[in-house]
């Protein structure tokens, strides 16, 4: 009967599908790029005397053999799972799809590393600490943190957990502790994997310094392909379930969709993590190849630190940090108004079939389900102007207004402030959700569907879903866009701005 059924499975497609395969695209092109452009300028840094162009020339190279490395084993990985006779843990299957294509990505590369570099002369001097496999070690890196990154999704979001299953008794007490518990879990959740992404960092800059760091990047994304085919059993499942619901199958049937679901969030909350640490790490590489896109054909021979310091108590570097993490809110600020001006439409489309549609309120009618999609995407391309245009012209204007320097603040205020928001919303809303889902399953004694801690829960849930399925995702595509569009524009507002 309800009329927007159809378009919530859509949502679920568009979303946890199109989505994140868009946000993680994004960060897997920005970790080549931007790997590329470190390497290309260390030859007018470190000077024509000191390197030579076949190094450069192997430096610029490396990350598209190891971009190529990484999607030929994730056709592998998913190619494995798929000839493979089904067992009966669909979780383990879709574990080995991933697990095979990152084992595949690290030996091979680990080879294509070695045996590619080696004949170049003058690494030592590019800061490669370990000769030609450090670039490796690098990426390595990046891969272990991805890992991790999902492990800390999936435990404070997946009811398998303490922090979910606390946040689901909770509801006992009301809908005020279901949200303060909620809000207290998401940011509790921010602190280990932001140390898992700072470890990481650390470690891959160690091996081969900035370059280094951007290849990290590029090892937590090489296996993409993999990681979104794995993300996407998530909606899949959800959509089967609610068709089984509908078409009112056999209850059994129902039970086996169940299980698939829940397999399938686990496998959205490591999606969910793998995107935010993997955005982070494409925007600090974005942010160093914006340093190093400052340097003009009159600062060759000049001292590196000359060039690309960014003085941290400069009056514009700070203003330009305090704009640039304040940014992140206010986009999130528009991102929710957005959601729930939607939404107050669809109630209101909802409502107007139910009073003019005979017989739909019985059952006896078919509702207008693609008035209800239509709405949907409409506003969603109407209300996304504004914010996309905030992303695209703050580093342009305040690049042309007060320079470079302020424009570096803006991007390290945003990246961080933004990272950390993303992860608080993503799994705060995450949890919600599968507090709910663990309460239905009639896993709290005494309370289930229609019960009063149900209830709370269903707001909770509500409260979580704009956090977790539009602001987190947001956050990610909004720092790495102000950092393209600012490596884009550095070397125009160098030479230009007015004050």
């Amino acid at each position: 009967r309800n009329p927007a059924t159809i378009a919530d499975n859509v949502g679920d497609n568009v979303g946890d599908v199109a989505g994140l395969g868009a946000d993680l695209l994004e960060s897997f092109v920005g970790a080549i790029v931007s790997s590329i452009i470190l390497a290309s300028y260390m030859y007018p840094i470190i000077g024509t005397d000191k390197i030579s162009a076949e190094t450069i020339t192997r430096l610029v190279e490396y990350p598209l053999f190891f971009a190529t490395i990484g999607l030929t084993s994730s056709m592998i990985g998913i190619l494995y799972v798929l000839v493979k006779k089904p067992s009966e843990n669909p979780q383990k299957d879709l574990n080995i799809g991933l697990w095979s294509s990152a084992i595949i990505t690290v030996v091979v590369s680990g080879f294509m590393t070695y045996y590619y570099l080696k004949g170049a002369p003058d690494l030592k001097i590019v800061g490669f600490r370990y000769g030609p496999i450090s670039p490796w070690f690098s990426a390595l890196a990046g891969i272990v943190a991805g890992i991790i990154m999902g492990y800390w999704a999936e435990y404070y979001t997946s009811y398998r957990y303490p922090p979910t299953r606390e946040l689901s008794y909770s509801s006992i007490s009301g809908t005020g502790m279901v949200i303060s518990n909620g809000l207290s879990l998401g940011m509790k959740s921010v602190f280990f994997p932001i140390i898992t992404l700072l470890i990481s960092i650390l470690f891959a800059n160690h091996f081969a310094g900035l370059y280094g760091v951007a290849i990290s990047a590029l090892g937590m994304l090489s296996f993409v392909a993999t990681a979104v085919s794995t993300d996407s059993y998530g909606p899949i499942a959800d959509n089967a379930g609610g068709i089984s619901e509908m078409c009112e199958l056999d209850p059994e049937v129902r039970h086996i969709t169940d299980r698939l679901d829940a397999v399938g969030n686990t496998t959205a909350a490591i999606g969910k993590g793998f995107a935010i640490g993997s955005a982070v790490l494409a925007a600090l590489s974005l942010f160093a190849s914006y340093m190093y896109s400052q340097i003009s054909p009159k600062d060759i021979g000049k001292p590196v630190e000359t060039i690309l310091l960014l003085n941290m108590i400069d009056a514009r570097t700070i203003a330009g940090a305090l704009l640039g993490a304040a940014l992140p809110y206010y986009f999130s600020g528009m991102l929710i108004k957005s959601v729930t001006k939607a939404a107050m439409r669809m109630v209101e489309e909802i409502r107007r079939q139910f009073r003019e549609i005979p017989g739909l309120m019985e059952g006896k009618a078919t509702p207008d389900y693609t008035k209800c999609i239509t709405i949907t995407s409409e506003n969603a391309l109407r209300q996304m102007k504004a914010p996309a245009f905030i992303a695209l012209l703050t580093p342009l204007v305040t690049g042309f207004l007060l320079g470079p320097k302020f424009v570096g603040g803006v991007l390290i205020g945003t990246t961080l402030s933004g990272a950390m928001l993303a992860i608080l919303t993503a799994n705060a809303g995450g949890a919600w959700d599968n507090a709910k889902k663990f309460l239905e399953q009639g896993n709290i004694e005494g309370y289930g569907k229609g019960s009063e801690p149900h209830k709370a829960l269903v707001i909770g849930d509500t409260v979580g879903d704009p956090l977790k399925d539009t602001v987190g995702p947001s956050l990610d595509i909004l720092i790495k866009i102000m950092a393209v569009v600012s490596v884009i524009a550095v070397s125009i507002f160098k030479e230009i701005h007015l004050f």
